[in-house]
């Protein structure tokens, strides 16, 4: 049975994300990938377990940090005196991002009622198209396996737009060589980047931003989180397993997972009670990231509400004591 989330979570998630985006930014352009993560996790770890919730990690840090991070599948997470919840946390989405002083590094932290969030265990990687909401009525799961011009044709008449004038993020990887060339063949204009999965999600979700969709392989719990945060946005979001190996491939059907399903984002986070909440890290087109003053620290975070569709855009200031 689905937990009713009375208490506004969104703003604790927040509180959660900051205090994270508040170490990671000391990390900002110091190329120390592993120590940035590492403290990250450690902070959203401290911050996450204030928050009164019962709460189970369904996929987790261990792909990058190993099985002994604080934050990896199966986990339990906060006092234990709140609802049952599902919980996916990102400390910093687009670490590379962060260590080499470039732009939408963010901290990410969403919840569900139990049971409600997809876990398709063992699988790490989908491939997934994210829209906003004039087009999320138009997004088919045709779109999957359709060319990619036939795609982005459906998408500029969705947006009354000219293919030539949609904007494609997609992740710099080998495996999206192919695809970038069809984009561009197609006559759409690509964003790249080498990280942030999530915040490419939430660009191409958000209708202020000059994203139209975006189109990648990542990891699961990065699209899990993004689920959360499209239904936020009302948004459209399509799913479906991606193994990038032999031995993920055989592992996936092993667990009867079928790699063929194409979810829609009501089927990854099946339920409306979504908290979401993001923080920046460093300045992109999301959000401004944190900035250390001599008085104070600013940062910008935003959090969403799926049921009511509610988004709050916090702009925080923390008084400095020497």
């Amino acid at each position: 049975m689905e937990v009713n989330l009375t208490h506004n979570f969104g703003m604790d998630l927040v509180r959660v994300t900051e205090s994270t985006a508040l170490t990671a930014g000391r990390w900002m352009g110091r190329g120390q990938r592993e120590e940035a993560d590492r403290q990250a996790t450690k902070a959203m770890y401290h911050a996450i377990n204030t928050l009164d919730i019962d709460g189970h990690i369904v996929i987790g840090e261990e792909t990058r940090l190993g099985d002994d991070s604080p934050l990896s599948r199966g986990q339990r997470v906060g006092t234990g005196r709140g609802p049952q919840v599902d919980v996916v946390l990102d400390p910093v989405d687009g670490v590379n991002l962060l260590v080499n002083s470039r732009p939408d590094a963010i901290s990410v932290a969403a919840i569900a009622p139990r049971g409600t969030m997809w876990a398709p265990y063992p699988a790490v990687y989908m491939y997934k198209i994210v829209v906003d909401r004039e087009t999320a009525p138009h997004l088919v799961p045709e779109c999957m396996d359709a060319p990619v011009a036939w795609t982005l044709g459906l998408i500029a008449r969705a947006k009354r737009k000219h293919v030539r004038d949609l904007v494609v993020f997609v992740l710099e990887r080998p495996r999206h060589q192919e695809l970038i060339e069809e984009i561009r063949i197609a006559g759409a204009r690509v964003l790249i980047r080498s990280d942030g999965d999530i915040a490419g999600a939430l660009m191409a979700a958000s209708t202020h931003i000059d994203v139209d969709v975006m189109m990648s392989i990542g990891g699961i719990a990065e699209g899990v989180i993004a689920a959360c945060a499209i239904k936020g946005l009302r948004g459209g979001m399509l799913g479906r397993l991606a193994p990038q190996s032999e031995a993920e491939k055989a592992a996936i059907l092993e667990a009867g997972l079928d790699p063929g399903q194409i979810l829609s984002c009501d089927e990854l986070v099946r339920s409306d009670e979504v908290f979401f909440a993001a923080t920046g890290i460093t300045d992109g087109k999301l959000l401004s990231g944190v900035h250390y003053a001599s008085e104070h620290i600013r940062m910008e975070s935003i959090a969403l509400h799926s049921e009511t569709g509610a988004v709050r855009v916090v702009q925080t200031a923390y008084l400095v004591s020497w």
